[in-house]
């Protein structure tokens, strides 16, 4: 009896440790949710900024030069798709349900397909389905490790396009929606979508003094669309990491109601065996008493005979 008390304690203290350190990773979780979004809030305001640039380089453009030249494309294009998983476990579904879409869009197009993997989870998901992986990303950890990665991404992407050859761009990775909730998405960033360019074309400029561009055309427009790219990766990363730990924060949630179960079930396994513990030790003193009684009352029956 005595053993199983101290089993039961230990295990209450097992779960009460466990617990703190779900309270901690649920309260690290919500940080960086946080401070992962403002930094997509962050990016508007320069976003914006960079569309009215290529708005100009837009409307001295012939239509036929908006997008990149598709004359050149051939079925052995360059296809690169950068997908966002993560370094970490205990975050539900989110590197599966990227997974899923990346592989189903990506087996649908044509062309030489070269996979980026940020993320050790989301790396492993992807291998034995086919698609070549051509590269593997660490996560970020901070908004500040970001802008190396995406840096990197960029390079690794011009170093797989071979001699010029144009490229298709893909992103695939988590964006948050409403709530703890997070859903999957693709993004094309190359060849440029038309419809969005023809847009872009069209968007006012906000003062009456239209500018003019002093260098060249193709450098001002090359210079910008490197932004854009620069800018859409990062705002990808950012959603991706801010959704992973929605995911985790959702997990943790779990993990602590059923911790309090636990340890709710184990405080009153726990009060039982010690009130059986006691009801025994009672009976046993009880029964002792009773014995001696007995007993002596034989003795006692004895001397007066």
């Amino acid at each position: 009896m005595h053993d199983t008390i101290l089993s039961l304690r230990r295990k209450i203290k097992i779960a009460k440790d466990l617990q703190s350190v779900v309270v901690t990773m649920k309260s690290l979780a919500a940080s960086n949710i946080s401070q992962f979004e403002q930094s997509v809030r962050a990016l508007d305001e320069y976003y914006h900024t960079l569309e009215l640039g290529l708005s100009v380089c837009f409307r001295g453009i012939d239509s036929a030069r908006l997008t990149i030249e598709k004359a050149k494309q051939t079925d052995e294009k360059i296809i690169v798709a950068v997908v966002f998983g993560s370094d970490q476990g205990l975050v539900g579904q989110f590197n599966e349900i990227v997974a899923d879409l990346a592989v189903k869009t990506l087996s649908a197009l044509s062309g030489k397909i070269k996979v980026f993997s940020v993320g050790e989870r989301i790396h492993s998901r992807l291998e034995g389905t086919g698609l070549l992986l051509a590269d593997l990303f660490t996560v970020p950890n901070s908004v500040k490790a970001i802008t190396p990665l995406v840096g990197q991404i960029l390079v690794a992407s011009e170093r797989h396009n071979n001699h010029g050859e144009v490229s298709d761009l893909y992103l695939f990775y988590n964006r948050p929606i409403a709530g703890a909730a997070y859903a999957p998405v693709s993004q094309r960033l190359l060849p440029l979508d038309e419809s969005w360019v023809h847009k872009l074309a069209k968007l006012p400029w906000p003062t009456n003094n239209l500018p003019e561009l002093i260098e060249k055309e193709n450098n001002t427009l090359k210079t910008l669309i490197r932004e854009y790219l620069f800018v859409s990766i990062y705002q990808a990363c950012a959603e991706s990491l801010a959704s992973e730990n929605a995911s985790r924060l959702a997990a943790m949630q779990r993990a602590e109601n059923n911790i309090k179960e636990l340890l709710n079930d184990l405080n009153i396994a726990f009060h039982r065996t010690r009130k059986d513990g006691i009801d025994e030790e009672l009976f046993d003193v009880i029964s002792g008493f009773e014995a001696q009684t007995r007993r002596n009352k034989r003795i006692k029956e004895g001397n007066d005979l």
